[in-house]
């Protein structure tokens, strides 16, 4: 059961999911403020700021919403503000909870965050951990990705997509792999859209591509003749 609270702080909001944690304040978005506690897992880069904190409602991803490609030069993290409930954070923030409610293996969202920066905006994002958790592109590293998994994997986008979950970035590091089964992360720019073919093989396509681009089709056909085949054929049973 959800319990969502909105609190003002510093020229924004943070939205956050009160039957998880009793408050959240602006520190939680805050690596460094983690960092002094002894809390900070780990902390990476790349296109959106990431780290891993134990925070008082569990382990935690905390994201820092950042553009990506050239127009990142010149805007970096700031976006233009056209309203709290069509920020970047708050809208994924509720899709989770939406997919939450479904029954879909997401993320647990926590807590969301935008800060004013005249006419633009900057955004964060606060998820519970899937634990133990390995990326799809992982699996496929270490030899983990056969037959059975890819699979897994077809059935895991069926689910989504006969809600009409899109997601904008469907790729091999957004599918998490433990023990519980299989989680979709990372909704940014994902949204609920009429359950359409077009839409559903772009989705699979693009999921084609990474998975090659993270060498799954190396070492020979098996790529082309088994794995792919078992994850189109699993997705397509899920429809029937």
């Amino acid at each position: 059961m959800t319990d969502h609270r909105v609190t003002e702080a510093a020229e924004g909001t943070i939205l956050f999911d009160a039957a998880r944690t009793a408050q959240v304040d602006p520190d939680w978005f805050s690596p460094e403020h983690w960092r002094e506690q002894g809390l900070l897992r780990t902390q990476s880069g790349g296109r959106g700021g990431v780290a891993i904190i134990d925070s008082p409602a569990g382990e935690a991803v905390l994201r820092h919403y950042r553009r990506g490609g050239m127009v990142a030069t010149l805007l970096g993290d700031r976006y233009l503000f056209t309203g709290r409930q069509r920020t970047r954070s708050e809208r994924e923030f509720r899709l989770l909870v939406e997919l939450e409610r479904r029954g879909l293996p997401v993320s647990p969202p926590l807590a969301a965050r935008y800060q004013r920066h005249g006419l633009r905006y900057s955004a964060d994002l606060l998820t519970l951990r899937i634990p133990d958790a390995s990326t799809l592109a992982e699996k496929v590293a270490d030899g983990g990705f056969n037959e059975a998994l890819a699979a897994r994997v077809g059935e895991l986008v069926a689910r989504f997509h006969k809600e009409g979950a899109w997601h904008a970035d469907l790729n091999a590091h957004n599918i998490l792999v433990n023990g519980a089964g299989l989680h979709l992360i990372d909704f940014d720019k994902g949204r609920l859209r009429t359950p359409a073919e077009g839409w559903r093989r772009s989705n699979l396509a693009r999921l084609r591509r990474s998975l090659v681009k993270v060498g799954a089709a190396e070492g020979g056909d098996t790529f082309e003749a088994v794995l792919w085949p078992a994850l189109v054929a699993a997705y397509e049973r899920s429809f029937r």
